[in-house]
């Protein structure tokens, strides 16, 4: 007989978080965009999954700003850098070196350029199971239930990471 509270936290690391779509990126990782609420102009160094959506990281000559695709105009012009391309990509099943206890497979929610070298985003924490409702088992992180905000997304390098075959 299988424990459905050890599939569930087994599978949630490779299903998109909360049930959703990963949705298709609105810009390019590279590509040149125009914010038109501070009226600069950058590029995209990194997009990471939220609860809203992806949020893109954009560098400025005013530092890296975070936003979502709403408030992008995209200009469709890459930037040419000389940089190795990524090792994985979103939405790609990975093993993660550190899962301690927990299911190793994890999947990319998130990725970003810094200094030259790809980070990955994983989550390295699954949310706690709150309460039955009528559907079935309602999941809510345990944080949101004490009314505070624990991220359990994490940044880490491609070493932490093996590609899942």
């Amino acid at each position: 007989m299988t424990n459905p509270i050890n599939i569930l936290e087994t599978c949630w690391y490779i299903s998109a978080p909360w049930g959703k779509q990963l949705s298709p990126l609105a810009i390019s990782l590279l590509e040149k965009v125009y914010l038109p609420s501070p009226k600069v102009a950058g590029y995209c160094c990194g997009v990471e999954w939220s609860d809203i959506g992806w949020n893109y990281a954009i560098t400025t000559q005013r530092g890296i700003i975070s936003v979502p695709d709403s408030e992008i105009i995209a200009s469709g012009q890459l930037q040419p850098l000389a940089i190795s391309k990524p090792q994985f990509r979103l939405g790609q099943l990975v093993n993660f070196r550190f899962a301690n206890d927990g299911p190793k497979i994890r999947m990319i929610l998130g990725m970003s350029l810094i200094n030259n070298a790809w980070l990955y985003q994983v989550e390295w924490k699954s949310p706690a199971l709150k309460l039955l409702t009528d559907e079935g088992v309602c999941i809510f992180p345990k944080s949101a239930q004490q009314g505070k905000f624990i991220n359990r997304l994490s940044w880490v390098t491609p070493h932490d990471l093996t590609e899942v075959l």
